[in-house]
């Protein structure tokens, strides 16, 4: 399977319509521009902003964005990096699992609307799992599959060691596939906002 590949027109399709039956909010945009553009509009002023880390929101222009300061949000992202001392950066972490909104992606998406995310250290699990008011994921139609196990082998075979030859290249340490999320579904009675941007453009992992 070329996991490299965008899903086709009735994929998406199908996939939006699964999505949409759980709950969850789709927007489906043709590029990262449009992608961006539409994440600008769904934060409101004075929310409080978190994102883990993302090669789809850096190629987007969202981690940019955010950095420049142009925008009303509260970024917790680079007030706990701001941080220097290692108590007061820690508490910054913990709060900031509390965040209005959380932005990210998903390695995987299934046309049936589960998703599967993986982690090295976690550190971004808490905000996806409960904590975090409102999600936005920001997915490349690539990552549509049709079912779980091969939601596992496009993890396995596809983003792990392109993400460890990424992170190799940037930190000089690679990744560990150690902690892993079968996202099914979410309980209406949380009142949680979880939405899905669907960009028809290859991005991320």
């Amino acid at each position: 399977m070329d996991f490299d590949k965008l899903a086709s027109y009735k994929s998406v399709a199908a996939t939006a319509k699964a999505l949409s039956a759980k709950g969850y909010l789709v927007d489906i945009v043709d590029n990262i521009n449009q992608a961006l553009e539409k994440i600008k509009e769904i934060i409101p002023p004075g929310a409080s902003v978190m994102n883990g880390s993302s090669r789809t929101l850096e190629q987007i222009g969202f981690v940019d964005f955010l950095k420049s300061g142009k925008h009303s949000w509260n970024n917790l992202h680079g007030k706990i990096f701001a941080e220097k001392d290692a108590s007061r950066q820690s508490h910054l972490r913990k709060t900031a699992t509390l965040s209005d909104y959380y932005l990210g992606s998903v390695h995987a998406l299934v046309k049936n609307g589960e998703f599967v995310i993986a982690s090295n250290t976690g550190s971004q699990l808490p905000n996806i799992v409960y904590s975090s008011t409102n999600l936005v994921f920001v997915v490349s139609t690539k990552k549509i599959v049709g079912t779980l196990d091969q939601a596992f082998r496009r993890l396995e075979n596809y983003v792990i060691p392109l993400e460890d030859a990424h992170m190799k290249d940037l930190y000089g340490m690679g990744t560990t596939l150690n902690k892993l999320l079968i996202f099914k579904g979410e309980p209406q009675f949380l009142g949680r906002k979880i939405r899905f941007i669907l960009v028809n453009e290859a991005l991320g992992f």
